[in-house]
């Protein structure tokens, strides 16, 4: 089958022919690509980022962001069938450690994550397991919504958090509406009742969040932070959400925060600094994201059956992955960059 394989960090993956997987264990499934996301995770890991992270021994095929029909199954898998479209989580859990019993097995202590530390779906096939495995609802085809697997996980699982804290009439900030922020939006909108700012620097990213039910559109020239303060009474947001996380963002994300105010880090490259002082004195709260749980992604796929959370995507075929990757690393990605074998 074809895939596509890192053999060396700061090259560009190339498309090749390698094995396909089989389904060896009672509770392993194979699945069919329909559609794989390309994120800027993809771009950092090329560029090495994730080698101490991962650990994974090179080469090796990426795509984290998966969905297909399923195309191999074990002995013991009874949740689905040959045939069944379906999502699936980007963990492969064990469902006995302390953290899957518990309900987050995003911290499953014996975990294989396709795409990032063993073979993704960049490719025709991909092994997985069905505790993994979340059948889609006949109106959703898996291209449509391969993105959902990781990027609109975390943008639901970051929303989840954030509603609980949100009250009618309180505001939260969205930092950066692209791909993973314009899902957060319709999360938002979907969990809370609270004011929703956006704010980025790209006049499309801004229109298509007010599609999507942003009440408030702030561009990031320069004059962003006032702007929030000003729509907050001076006060700032109850909470910000950024998914940025690098070229000034947390610096503006902190200073859009109110007292007692939460922060709610998703993207990443940046670095976090923050006297200690201006911790206590304001007891603002600071939340990483990584991903959601099994729970989180069902959930997300119930909302998208309904039409309230939808993918802007744009297809590449397999074969194009390096021009793929060259528009999602120069920014001429609008949305969400879908490989479709």
């Amino acid at each position: 089958m074809r895939a596509v394989r890192l053999r060396q960090y700061n090259t560009t993956p190339e498309v090749t022919e390698v094995s396909e997987p089989r389904a060896t264990g009672p509770l392993d499934v194979v699945v069919r690509i329909g559609g794989a996301g390309l994120c800027r995770t993809d771009l950092h890991i090329v560029e090495g980022q994730w080698r101490e992270k991962s650990g994974v021994t090179l080469p090796y095929t990426l795509g984290h962001e998966n969905a297909g029909w399923v195309h191999q199954i074990g002995s013991a898998v009874r949740n689905v069938q040959v045939g069944d479209p379906v999502i699936l989580h980007p963990i492969a859990t064990c469902g006995l450690c302390a953290a899957c019993r518990a309900g987050d097995d995003v911290h499953c202590s014996d975990s294989c994550f396709p795409g990032i530390n063993a073979d993704g779906g960049f490719a025709d096939l991909v092994a997985t397991n069905a505790r993994a495995l979340v059948k889609l609802a006949p109106s959703l085809a898996p291209a449509d919504v391969a993105a959902l697997a990781d990027a609109g996980l975390t943008a639901y699982h970051v929303a989840r958090k954030a509603a609980r804290l949100l009250a009618p009439g309180q505001k939260v900030v969205v930092i950066g509406a692209g791909g993973l922020g314009h899902i957060g939006v319709q999360a938002l909108k979907a969990l809370t009742a609270a004011q929703i700012i956006v704010v980025d620097r790209s006049n499309e990213a801004l229109k298509l969040a007010e599609t999507l039910g942003a009440d408030h559109l702030v561009p990031a020239d320069g004059t962003q932070v006032g702007a929030v303060l000003d729509l907050t009474g001076g006060a700032g947001a109850e909470a910000v959400v950024d998914f940025v996380g690098e070229g000034g963002a947390v610096e503006d994300g902190v200073a859009m925060l109110r007292r007692a105010g939460s922060y709610f880090v998703v993207g990443y490259g940046g670095t976090l600094s923050v006297p200690t002082i201006d911790v206590i004195s304001t007891e603002i709260n600071f939340i990483g994201n990584l991903v959601g749980s099994y729970t989180d992604l069902a959930e997300l796929m119930a909302l998208a059956a309904e039409g309230r959370v939808t993918l802007h995507t744009v297809p590449y075929a397999l074969g194009d992955f390096p021009r793929a990757l060259d528009d999602l690393d120069h920014g001429r990605v609008q949305g969400r960059a879908i490989l479709v074998p």
